[in-house]
C-alpha cells in the first residue's frame, strides 16, 4: 500500500489519496451485501464505529500533514510510534493488563524505527505535536477496534470505517475533483484495495489477542518498506538500518504468545 501511495503522491493530492483509500474499500464488501442483505448493516455500536472512523481519519490526515511538512525520516517515527500508547489506552478503557513484555516490545520496536529512520534535530518542533497527536489518535483507533471485535465481525468493522470515512473525506473532494489518468487510478485503486484488505487482517488480529500484544507487530511494516525500497528503488540499508531491523524483529518475538504467557 505504501508503495502505491508513494507513486500516487507524486501525481495527486493527499485528500484524494485519503478519499480513494476509503471509497475503494466499499467495493470489497459488495458480495457480502448482496448475500446478507440489510442484515449486514445491523449494528448496535454505530456510535463506536463513528468514533473509530473519525479519530482514524484525523490520524490519517495528521500523518499526511506531518509527512508534507517534516523530513520523511522524522515523520516516519511518528507514523510508527502508536504502539507505545496502545497498552496504556487499552488499560484505561478496556481494563486489559499491561504486561511488562508488551512495554518492552513497544520500546524496542520504536528504537528500531528510530535507527531505520535516523531522525535529526528537525524532528523536535511545533509540527511534531501534530505527528505525536496523530500517533495517539491512531493508537486510540486500534484500541477501539479491539473493543468492537467483542460484538462485531472484522468485516463489519472495516465496512463502517470505509463508509463513514468516505462520507467525510468526500467533502474536500468537491473542490479538488478532476479527471484522473488510468495510471493515477491504478495506483489509487490498488492502494485502496490493499489498505482495506490489511484492515480486515488487523481487525481479525485484534479479535484474537490483547491490543498491547498486537501493537508492536505493526513495526514489521518498516522491514517490508525496506524490502520494497530495495526492489523498486534500489535503496540499500546501512548498518544502522540493519540494526533497526534486528530490534524490530526482537520486538515481534517478544509479542509471541509463548513469551507473553511467560510474562503474564
Amino acid at each position: 500500500m505504501g508503495v502505491c501511495m508513494g507513486y500516487a503522491s507524486h501525481m495527486v493530492d493527499n485528500p484524494t489519496i485519503v478519499f480513494f483509500r476509503n471509497f475503494v474499500g466499499l467495493f470489497i464488501f459488495l458480495p457480502l451485501i448482496f448475500t446478507k442483505g440489510m442484515d449486514f448493516f445491523k449494528s448496535e455500536k454505530i456510535w463506536m464505529h463513528s468514533w473509530r472512523a473519525v479519530i482514524g481519519l484525523i490520524a490519517m490526515y495528521g500523518f499526511f500533514y506531518a509527512i508534507a511538512h517534516l523530513k520523511l525520516s522524522n515523520a516516519m517515527v511518528f507514523t510508527y510510534s502508536s504502539p507505545i500508547f496502545i497498552p496504556l489506552i487499552a488499560w484505561l478503557f478496556l481494563k486489559e493488563r499491561i504486561i511488562r513484555s508488551m512495554l518492552i516490545a513497544a520500546a524496542i520496536g520504536l528504537a528500531g524505527v528510530i535507527l531505520v529512520a535516523k531522525p535529526d534535530a528537525g524532528m523536535f518542533n511545533q509540527m511534531s505535536v501534530i505527528g505525536l497527536g496523530a500517533s495517539f489518535l491512531a493508537a486510540t483507533a486500534f484500541v477501539t477496534v479491539r473493543a468492537l471485535t467483542r460484538t462485531e465481525s472484522p468485516e463489519k468493522i472495516v465496512f463502517y470505517f470505509c463508509f463513514i470515512g468516505t462520507l467525510i473525506s468526500m467533502i474536500p473532494m468537491f473542490w479538488l475533483w478532476r479527471p484522473y489518468s488510468w495510471t493515477e487510478l491504478g495506483f489509487l485503486i490498488s492502494a485502496g484495495l490493499l489498505a482495506n484488505i490489511s484492515q480486515i487482517f488487523m481487525s481479525n488480529a485484534y479479535k484474537l489477542a490483547p491490543a498491547g500484544q498486537i501493537g508492536p507487530v505493526n513495526y514489521i511494516a518498516i522491514i517490508f518498506a525496506g524490502i520494497w525500497g530495495f526492489i523498486f528503488w534500489q535503496e540499500t540499508p546501512d548498518h544502522y538500518s540493519l540494526m533497526g531491523f534486528g530490534l524490530i524483529l526482537s520486538a515481534i518475538i517478544l509479542c509471541s504468545p509463548l513469551i507473553q504467557k511467560r510474562s503474564a
